[in-house]
């Protein structure tokens, strides 16, 4: 089906492939922190289990996608991004329908945990290795839209849960998200997912040219020569930077500004307006030329979220706040849509799945990190006053790593 519609189409079917990975992405959020919130009150009320207990299967299966990504990323270059993407959607869709059974916190952790190891290393890998895979001029753009279609279900299925719960209880909540996973997700990247242009005689859109005229020559490094590499090592190093800053301070924002005297309603709104600009700068990676260094804007980011971190600590207004929030947004989303891009562009299509499957690993802890650091130094200390200033330091950090990042040398 995918050759033939590809004949008959009259434009590139990248495009048709990255609104597949759109789906993907926007039903990859039902086992989201976002979405596990709406049945926190519920779950908590009808077993009686502690906050503590339901926050723990989040943390213990981003671990278990930390120990899964090096092997998933194999199989993701062998295999294609269609295979793996419709099994992790077709399982994650069956874990939320089963867990509307839930008889016992043991059920609710294997189930959830293993849904939300599929989203936070098997989603992640498959979107991002078709779309690396599809586009190399406008793999920007294309990560852009990917992005705000994972944001769009990020809003989207929270609501749908709340909207089931309220009308049947938390248990058609799950039933409804498994079913929209199903539904969304399923059958578009099982249908029409193709792994690379070569499968079905295209090319990636259009090289980037070379400075000397031409298409530049695509790196096509293993992951053993990638490891071998300064680049690889700086690229990790600038993830293991970010990323905490990045779940740590979006975790504990709305706390900190209630501290700080902002009325709960307007702390909430200074949220929304993060979330805002993050999205807004998600949408403007897509307009970067491809010609310019990816490691400027990853620097950009690093910039952002130090200013954003540093000014949190001291705010008086919501005023202040909402710049605060807004300049972090901004480093946030550009970071979130640039660092698979990053790796596609330094070490090439081939071995993607293997060489991010790695990064993805230090991805993960270090996003569990960061909440952990926050909660521990607000127990000591009593404010986010450290915390804050230790991710501002952390990003300032990533500023002058992004910066060294320059791509390796083409094997070969």
């Amino acid at each position: 089906m995918p050759r033939a519609l590809a004949a008959r189409v009259p434009f590139y079917y990248g495009w048709v492939v990255l609104g597949c990975l759109c789906c993907a992405g926007f039903a990859r959020q039902g086992p989201a922190v976002a979405t596990l919130s709406i049945f926190i009150e519920p779950l908590s009320r009808e077993f009686g289990w502690s906050r503590t207990a339901l926050s723990g299967a989040v943390s213990l299966g981003g671990v278990l996608a930390a120990v899964a990504a090096p092997m998933i990323g194999p199989l993701l270059d062998r295999h294609g991004s269609r295979v793996v993407l419709s099994l992790a959607v077709a399982a994650n869709g069956i874990a939320l329908l089963l867990l509307s059974l839930t008889p016992s916190l043991l059920i609710f952790y294997l189930l959830f945990c293993f849904a939300r190891m599929n989203w936070a290393g098997t989603f992640d890998l498959g979107i991002y290795s078709a779309l690396n895979n599809w586009f190399v001029a406008r793999r920007t753009a294309a990560a852009s839209v990917a992005h705000v279609a994972q944001m769009a279900g990020l809003v989207a299925m929270p609501l749908i849960a709340q909207f089931a719960i309220l009308h049947d209880g938390w248990r058609m909540g799950w039933i409804v998200l498994g079913l929209t996973t199903l539904a969304v997700g399923l059958i578009p990247v099982w249908l029409f997912v193709v792994r690379r242009p070569e499968d079905l005689g295209l090319e990636p859109d259009r090289a980037v040219p070379a400075q000397a005229g031409g298409p530049a020559p695509e790196p096509r490094f293993s992951r053993r020569e990638a490891i071998r590499t300064p680049a690889f090592w700086l690229l990790m190093a600038y993830t293991a930077m970010v990323y905490p800053v990045q779940a740590g301070v979006s975790l504990h924002q709305a706390p900190h500004l209630v501290e700080r005297g902002i009325d709960p309603t307007t702390a909430a709104g200074i949220v929304a307006f993060f979330s805002f600009m993050s999205a807004i700068a998600t949408i403007a990676c897509g307009f970067l030329p491809r010609r310019w260094p990816l490691r400027y804007p990853l620097a950009l980011a690093g910039v952002l979220m130090a200013g954003g971190t540093l000014l949190l600590p001291d705010v008086a207004s919501a005023r202040e706040a909402f710049f605060a929030g807004g300049l972090f947004g901004l480093g946030i989303g550009t970071m979130l849509t640039l660092t698979p891009v990053a790796w596609a562009d330094y070490f090439g299509r081939a071995n993607y799945g293997a060489i991010r499957g790695i990064s993805l690993s230090t991805q993960v802890i270090a996003q569990a990190m960061g909440p952990l650091m926050s909660g521990v130094l607000y127990d000591l200390t009593g404010n986010y006053t450290i915390s804050l200033h230790a991710f501002a330091t952390l990003s300032a950090i990533s500023v002058a790593v992004a910066l060294a990042a320059r791509p390796p040398k083409i094997a070969g």
